[in-house]
């Protein structure tokens, strides 16, 4: 069961406009007309508290809460003020509340906007772009223009008293509207973020599509926004390009209507039914509903019901037609709504599939190639960053400016070995100035940096042992897998190691023999054929076989896609022998074991979870030690990737990923940052080891297991008070980890060769262990539960 953390509270069930494209009143759901005008006290109660039972069910770090209506507005200023007292009192100390409200703008003046500021509710308006484009269906049923009320809403929105509050503009996408003409009266506005709609429309029901302005009309609408807004440098977000950016670069969409990842929403109507999502209404009279209410069900009830559990499945969820299109991951099967049809449900693609395939492609191909990661995010670390990270932590943002550092030192040790590399290396130049985003996705796989640092040290491996340098990979291979990626056509000779090709970030090609091969490919495909050999054509979309082993993902909830890398010859970078190819039985079991640790981890350690999701993009499955031992390793070389033996339980598998990505972070910042003197050979005591370490190994191991007193120090505070067992032991833990961790930062600010920047980094660790309990260790023992060498 995946938790609900969006809710979609129904505060007024009627609407002080009468838009002819609205989805509640004017589409097929019949709905509203039974609901009550205003939500009652005894509802709202009542949701709250079902809130409440669920995020402490969950331990839900965050639950995110938008008052809808109809016009929430129209429900006053009472029950707006009571609907946020009563969630934020619902909700556990530690579960942070987004509270936002979603308006017409109509009735939105100083007093409302003075409330909203004073409850902490983000203000979203909906505007469909200048006068003429939102006179178009946002008018009073009587024909009256909303227009002037909503500019003037959005001026005062963006007064400095209420600009905090203000979240966005939300503009509903009219292809007879002039686009150009609506970007700039949006921008005009000056929001901090923008989103665009598609109009809501089935297989039955198709949106308009005038003959004159082509086949694919809301793509080119969207386009000529896209070229405009880039043209304008981007000047705000805007959430639709945002997520066809971040889902082609595999990371998870910022909306519905793009990508794979699962629905986490329901929707609370006034008379306390719950309601899946409200763009269901679009299909059939009641097709939103659920038979459940706030009284009667739990969330935990919703969220098993099989409406919402159909938009959880992902790839399996999708149409035979869907499943096997090239841009599947990155458009999701568009909108759930927007698929139904009569007679086959929403087992059909969504009704604007060739809007989307050109909208995608096109951005990926040929209007916006994506900025590089190190120019979004600008270089290096702030102090702040630093601070976070010292802690242990490290939000998304920061995790995201150190693989921005990462990425571009890869292109300059890529820039030191490739040189030598003839039509590879200019084929590769040219895709950077044409196809950036292909490339740093290429070059932000992890056993990229380690070829090239291989092959900078002459062919030497992470363990010490020498390989044949022209066995090391090529500038070849990355330029391949860039130009697949983007879509281009190429032809081009690479190497053939080990009877095989090799694609970074796509997969291995089996071919047989040695020597070189002839690789052709297009957007659709690619064919290799080894000297003397027959060539065979793969498809992107191939499933795989007894030739071509693509590298699989697994997309789990909260935005994490992490690649389990079983093809890559680098990745054997983590000094333990990698497991061979997954057999589908140990691939389920890896994903649903993956899936169960990354729960625990958005549960118990909310802190650690953001920074994976944006930065731990490959696991490499490690063969199991010697009698079962527990194994893990990250590879100082390797941003991005950790390498682990599965464990036996969930729990163990939390623990390994959060301390393994411990030192992946680390790693980074010693990268750029002077922490100690590099010259100081002295070895150390690392309290949890038999042997002494040099500074870099004791300040990593350090800041690794203060992970691990996090990960304990939470099941102490589960069982508080708790006897048993589980309870002994979980405090049994934290004392020995959080007594080894205390001691060796003393150790480290004693050692004297700290800079200035490396002692307020080792304070900030020893204050990272402040929020647990000192508890007296137990005598030295070889811990149940710990990552694989303790480091």
């Amino acid at each position: 069961m995946v938790p609900l953390t969006q809710l979609v509270l129904k505060v007024h069930s009627r609407c002080d406009l009468a838009c002819d494209h609205c989805y509640v009143y004017e589409h097929a759901d019949t709905g509203w007309r039974r609901q009550p005008r205003v939500i009652e006290p005894r509802v709202l109660e009542q949701a709250a508290r079902r809130l409440g039972e669920h995020a402490r069910a969950h331990r839900l770090p965050a639950v995110h809460v938008v008052l809808h209506g109809g016009e929430p507005l129209l429900a006053g200023p009472a029950v707006l003020r009571r609907a946020a007292e009563l969630l934020r009192a619902a909700l556990p100390a530690d579960c942070e509340l987004d509270l936002r409200i979603h308006t017409n703008g109509v009735r939105l003046d100083r007093a409302f906007c003075t409330l909203f500021a004073e409850l902490g509710i983000k203000v979203g308006l909906s505007l469909d772009g200048d006068r003429a484009a939102n006179d178009r269906h946002r008018r009073f049923a009587d024909g009256r223009s909303s227009f002037d009320q909503v500019l003037r809403a959005a001026e005062l929105l963006n007064t400095p008293e209420f600009r905090p509050v203000f979240a966005g503009l939300l503009c509903t996408v009219d292809v007879r509207n002039d686009p150009v003409a609506v970007l700039d009266a949006l921008l005009a506005l000056d929001p901090p973020r923008i989103d665009f709609l598609l109009p809501h429309a089935t297989w039955d029901t198709p949106p308009p599509r005038p003959a004159e302005l082509g086949a694919t009309p809301y793509a080119d609408w969207l386009l000529t926004v896209h070229r405009h807004w880039l043209e304008r440098g981007r000047p705000v977000p805007v959430r639709t390009f945002d997520s066809v950016h971040r889902t082609l670069r595999g990371q998870a969409g910022t909306t519905e209507s793009l990508g794979l990842e699962p629905v986490d929403l329901v929707v609370i109507e006034t008379d306390g039914g719950f309601e899946q999502a409200d763009s269901l209404k679009t299909a059939y009279d009641g097709a939103p509903a659920t038979g459940f209410d706030v009284f009667t069900n739990s969330l935990d009830e919703v969220a098993r019901h099989p409406g919402v559990t159909a938009r959880q499945q992902g790839l399996a969820g999708l149409s035979a037609a869907c499943r096997a299109c090239p841009v599947v991951r990155s458009c999701g099967g568009g909108l759930y709504a927007h698929r139904w049809r009569t007679g086959s449900g929403f087992d059909n693609p969504s009704v604007f599939c060739g809007d989307l395939m050109r909208l995608i492609t096109t951005i990926r191909d040929r209007v916006a190639p994506a900025v590089p990661l190190a120019a979004q995010q600008g270089r290096g670390l702030t102090e702040q960053q630093l601070d976070q990270l010292a802690r242990g932590y490290g939000d998304g943002d920061t995790v995201r400016a150190l693989a921005a550092e990462q990425l571009d030192l890869t292109r300059r040790l890529l820039a030191a070995v490739g040189r030598p590399a003839g039509e590879a290396w200019e084929l590769l130049a040219t895709l950077d100035r044409e196809e950036p985003a292909a490339v740093d996705a290429v070059l932000a796989h992890p056993y990229v940096r380690a070829w090239a640092v291989r092959l900078l040290r002459g062919g030497e491996s992470n363990g010490g042992a020498r390989q044949p340098v022209e066995d090391l990979g090529g500038v070849a291979e990355i330029a391949a897998a860039a130009a697949l990626r983007a879509g281009r056509p190429v032809e081009l000779t690479v190497p053939v190691r080990g009877g095989a090709v090799q694609l970074p970030t796509l997969g291995r090609v089996l071919v047989g023999g040695s020597g070189p091969a002839l690789l052709r490919g297009d957007r659709d495909g690619f064919t290799v054929r080894a000297t003397g050999g027959a060539g065979q054509r793969i498809a992107f979309d191939q499933a795989g076989g007894e030739r071509w082993l693509p590298v699989r993902r697994v997309e789990l909830p909260g935005g994490w896609t992490v690649a389990l890398e079983d093809t890559d010859p680098q990745r054997d970078s983590h000094g333990y022998p990698v497991d061979h190819r997954l057999t589908e039985e140990q691939l389920a079991g890896w994903s649903g074991a993956l899936r169960e640790a990354w729960e625990l981890v958005q549960r118990d350690l909310p802190g650690y979870a953001a920074g994976i999701a944006a930065g731990l993009s490959t696991l490499t499955p490690l063969r199991p030690g010697p009698g079962g031992r527990q194994l893990s390793s990250a590879a100082r070389q390797a941003f991005g990737a950790v390498g682990i033996a599965r464990p036996a339980t969930a729990p163990a598998l939390a623990l390994l990923l959060v301390h393994e990505f411990q030192h992946v972070k680390l790693g980074a910042v010693l990268d750029f940052h002077d922490l100690f003197d590099p010259t100081d050979r002295r070895l150390f005591e690392a309290p949890w080891r038999p042997d002494p370490r040099p500074l870099e190994g004791l300040l990593q191991g350090t800041y690794a297991h203060l992970a691990v007193c996090e990960f304990w120090g939470t099941r102490v505070r589960a069982y508080d008070g708790l006897p048993g067992a589980a309870a002994d032991r979980a405090r049994e833990e934290l004392g020995r980890w959080r007594g080894h961790t205390a001691r060796a930062v003393e150790t480290l600010l004693a050692t004297g060769s700290l800079t200035g920047l490396g002692e307020r980094f080792v304070r900030g660790v020893g204050a990272g262990l402040e929020p647990w309990p000192a508890v007296p260790p137990v005598a030295p023992a070889a811990a149940r539960l710990t990552p694989a060498d303790a480091r």
